[in-house]
């Protein structure tokens, strides 16, 4: 079948060769660099954006800030912290119960809860309250990529799609997906989920409270992403109460994916289980307080702190420990334990930018924190079971003045009370700054300022440790003088380096000692194939496909090590084995875009034109959007001789 041969020396040739350099990049940290695939752009969801609501603080996961330290836990508000009672049900085999069940004894605290923001983090997309949203069909045309997507109801639920227009006029595709799940209270907005088997995946429009309009959801300015935007554990963690990832598969769920939806009291206090057994047993306490469950008021403040930080707080990236996941977090325990947070070292020439997610790192850059001598902590001005409504800038001036005097304001008393809303503190020293990456949103900047314009603290820019001197470790254990794992710090340098040049010679230095101590790590193998193939030469294409094989051998879950894989084998005329990888990759990630392309190439390659078109068909029903993929497939078809 030459004719479809001549379609593989034209624009598919050239699609392998952007593909080869693309997939080359891609090596730099193997299985775990999820941010450096194109597709999974990092989602910029809506949780933060919730604390619009708490003009004073930390709002979404409404425990608050941190107490601690200075990013790092630096200079003098480093400390050894006491030591807090050893909670029980932080331990893993202890169950999850549900929020309803905590309401049978704790009926009023319950009641309150469930009027805050988080209490409605995440809801069905068939509420009534999503319902209304969309009166009558809503369609958005996105001139940049020549797409139009819809919003719209069909009895009693909500769907959305997304398609093109011919110059003629007519449909040159449309998808539309039934939308599952609402995440967001809509204090500023609200995104949507729909569900594809056992995999989560990111609807492409939301809904703007401030401007009450229906607009692209936030990252989708950046590419036509339609439905694949996969929903990985580490964002749904902190919508949700109780989500069920599968372990390690990206934005795989079991069924159902959620025990509860909205956050609820395990989120805060752990898992529910030992307490119910016991409260219902009325076994005797051993103590004056019961270590069947966390109570967070009890904890050391940078333990409590902890728990607010692992939602509120993003730093330039977070890596889960090894062995660990998103969701193996348990309040009472250190975050760290779970998941390391680094951030960019501060200079004076590039101060934070964004407060989104950066509650914990701002609010230790206030003079009330840095001189409080560690007492302020999140619980300082935050009530997690309440949100104030009526009054905010009253109940925000209460917990002030806890600390202050009224006569501490040099603005007269008269001049305050006719502002709007009247004796405002926070409104005047926790500003508000709209967000560049979420339209229509604005966030409470928790830094606390004498006034605005109030230039960052000398501590703000000596943050780093003589353990981790590159890099700020946010979430470090008080008095832990211990730099943090070399697997953690080799899958952070590779995070970064992309953008940070900086920690490329880190990021090669680490790799070559953990060739050493742990050559069998799938990551590990991932980046020395990536610097194998650096070298540009055959032997270096040869190392990197012999260190990709061990990869995936000893269990790598990361799609990138089976399509680059797929593309040396490819490359070197071992088809039949590249064919082979891929297919295996698309068993693991059905939904990843690449392998599909990757294979319909490779097929074509090896004049295997059936099996190309097939797999062409494949992509396009998941990725309908795919307009090289509808030329191609055009191509091959026309291509065919007759029957």
């Amino acid at each position: 079948m030459p004719a479809a041969g001549h379609v593989s020396k034209g624009i598919v040739s050239r699609r392998l060769v952007h593909y080869r350099a693309e997939l080359e990049t891609r090596l730099i940290v193997g299985a775990k660099t999820r941010l450096a695939r194109k597709k999974r752009v990092k989602i910029i969801p809506f949780f933060p954006a919730q604390a619009g609501a708490y003009p004073a603080a930390a709002a979404w996961c409404a425990l608050m800030l941190f107490q601690g330290s200075v990013r790092g836990q630096t200079g003098s508000a480093r400390q050894t912290q006491p030591q807090s009672l050893a909670y029980r049900n932080t331990t893993r085999g202890v169950g999850y119960v549900g929020s309803r069940v905590c309401a049978g004894c704790h009926a009023d605290i319950y009641e309150k809860f469930t009027k805050t923001d988080m209490a409605h983090s995440m809801s069905l997309a068939s509420d009534p309250a999503q319902l209304e949203k969309v009166p009558a069909p809503v369609t958005i045309h996105d001139e940049k990529f020549n797409r139009y997507f819809q919003v719209f109801r069909r009895n009693s639920s909500l769907y959305q799609s997304e398609y093109e227009l011919g110059p003629d006029g007519s449909e040159v595709f449309r998808n539309t997906q039934k939308v599952e799940y609402a995440i967001g209270s809509g204090a500023n907005g609200v995104s949507y989920i729909v569900r594809q088997g056992d995999y989560l995946l990111q609807a492409p429009l939301s809904y703007y409270s401030k401007s009450r309009s229906w607009a692209l959801s936030p990252g989708y300015e950046l590419g036509d992403y339609g439905f694949s935007r996969t929903i990985p554990a580490g964002c749904i963690v902190c919508h949700s109460g109780l989500a069920q990832p599968v372990p390690n598969r990206y934005g795989v769920y079991r069924e159902p994916p959620f025990r509860e939806l909205s956050i609820g009291c395990e989120n805060c206090h752990g898992p529910g289980q030992l307490h119910v057994e016991e409260r219902t047993k009325s076994t005797p306490l051993s103590g004056r307080s019961d270590t069947a469950i966390v109570n967070p008021a009890s904890l050391p403040g940078w333990l409590a702190d902890n728990i607010c930080m692992n939602c509120h707080q993003g730093g330039d990236t977070r890596v889960p420990q090894p062995r660990r996941d998103y969701y193996d977090f348990r309040p009472g325990t250190a975050l760290d334990g779970a998941v390391a947070i680094f951030a960019l070292p501060l200079s004076r020439d590039s101060p934070p930018a964004s407060p989104l997610l950066e509650h914990y790192s701002l609010m230790v850059l206030s003079k009330c924190y840095r001189s409080c001598g560690g007492r302020m902590s999140c619980l300082t001005c935050h009530d997690p079971h309440e949100q104030p409504r009526s009054d905010a800038a009253g109940y925000y001036r209460k917990r002030c003045l806890s600390c202050h005097q009224e006569t501490s304001c040099s603005v007269p008393l008269l001049v305050r009370r006719r502002k709007a809303p009247p004796d405002d503190c926070a409104g005047c020293h926790m500003l508000k700054q709209s967000l560049a990456l979420i339209s229509h949103a604005a966030l409470t900047n928790h830094r606390i300022v004498a006034h605005e314009g109030e230039p960052y603290p000398e501590e703000a820019f000596h943050q780093t440790s003589p353990e981790l001197p590159d890099l700020v470790h946010v979430n470090a254990v008080p008095g832990e003088k211990r730099a943090p794992s070399p697997l953690v710090l080799l899958q952070a340098y590779g995070e970064l380096m992309s953008s940070h040049p900086q920690y490329r010679e880190r990021y090669l230095g680490l790799l070559d000692q953990l060739a050493r101590t742990n050559p069998d790590n799938p990551a590990v193998l991932s980046g020395l194939a990536w610097r194998s193939l650096g070298k540009g030469t055959p032997e270096g294409r040869e190392e990197a496909t012999r260190y990709l094989w061990r990869a995936i051998e000893l269990g790598s879950t990361s799609v990138a090590d089976y399509e680059s894989l797929g593309e040396l084998l490819g490359r070197a005329g071992r088809t039949q084995e590249a064919i082979a990888t891929v297919r295996r990759g698309i068993q693991l990630d059905p939904h990843d875009d690449r392998l599909y392309k990757s294979l319909a190439l490779l097929c074509i390659s090896a004049r295997r034109y059936s099996e190309a078109i097939v797999a062409m068909k494949k992509e396009l029903d998941l990725f309908p959007q795919d307009d090289f993929m509808r030329a191609l497939l055009k191509k091959a078809e026309a291509a065919q001789p007759a029957p």
